[in-house]
């Protein structure tokens, strides 16, 4: 069956037509135009469902996200935003949001399921103790396809973990991929898309956005004050995401991780 009568079967639609958009590793992303000049957005692909809870559990906790029109095997289809340059208001509703978001707690770190980014395999297996969480499925995860300084370096921050982190913050919703192509602003609202949802320290959010971006103080403001020694704990937190994109991109990211293990002083 074509992608067009799958989605006229799940919406009882007619699709006038399907335009390809700019999606990530894990799914192929279509803009579904249907006869009644209605639009929404298509993704396929192995782990969509998985998107599509995420993105419930983040619409549960207050966030701005499209909304879920259909979650099946293999395809989900998603409310169509129209994406502006954000305006005065967007940045603080971000901030306000994403608080929000970080304010619904669970009881430990981790997620019901694991995830990916690409090759990059996600695991998300529960544990009460934060910086075991953080070294066991977050950084060692990596390790043995990382160049063997790095993977040194990797290891033996690994192994002291409890100088940096707190062995308990609040388990807050996170998004969890939040970087600025992940935000979708409106003139007034900022609304959150492709998740990677867990529970843990909320400041992981906050540095995955500050790592090729810098918010505006008016998010800041808006989002509240941070715990004492989060600029200390931020490129720890930065680190996963460096990570990630040596892995997927190559040598052109070993510098920021580098400079990121010299700040840490491994």
């Amino acid at each position: 069956m074509s992608l067009s009568a799958q989605i006229e079967a799940a919406l009882y639609r007619p699709v006038d037509r399907l335009m390809p958009l700019h999606g990530g590793d894990l799914s192929q992303v279509h803009r579904v135009d249907f006869q009644d000049g209605t639009k929404a957005v298509a993704k396929t692909g192995p782990r969509v469902a998985t998107e599509a809870r995420m993105l419930r559990a983040l619409a549960s906790a207050g966030a701005s996200v499209p909304a879920v029109l259909h979650a099946g095997d293999g395809l989900i289809v998603i409310e169509f935003l129209n994406e502006t340059p954000p305006g005065p208001e967007a940045w603080p509703d971000l901030g306000a949001r994403l608080r929000a978001l970080h304010d619904h707690q669970g009881d430990r770190y981790g997620w019901g399921e694991d995830y990916a980014f690409g090759t990059v395999q996600i695991a998300n297996g529960s544990d009460d103790d934060w910086p075991r969480f953080w070294a066991e499925r977050r950084l060692l995860t990596a390790a043995g396809s990382l160049p063997p300084d790095i993977r040194h370096r990797i290891e033996a921050l690994a192994d002291r973990l409890d100088e940096h982190l707190p062995k308990r913050p609040p388990a807050s919703l996170l998004h969890g991929d939040l970087w600025l192509g992940n935000v979708l602003f409106t003139s007034r609202r900022a609304h959150l898309i492709d998740p990677a949802c867990y529970y843990g320290d909320a400041e992981v959010d906050l540095a995955m956005l500050s790592l090729f971006s810098r918010p505006p103080p008016a998010f800041f403001h808006a989002y509240g004050p941070l715990r004492d020694g989060h600029e200390k704990r931020r490129p720890l937190y930065q680190l996963w995401p460096a990570l990630v994109h040596l892995r997927l991109f190559g040598e052109g990211y070993r510098g920021t991780v580098s400079g990121l293990l010299d700040r840490l002083g491994a």
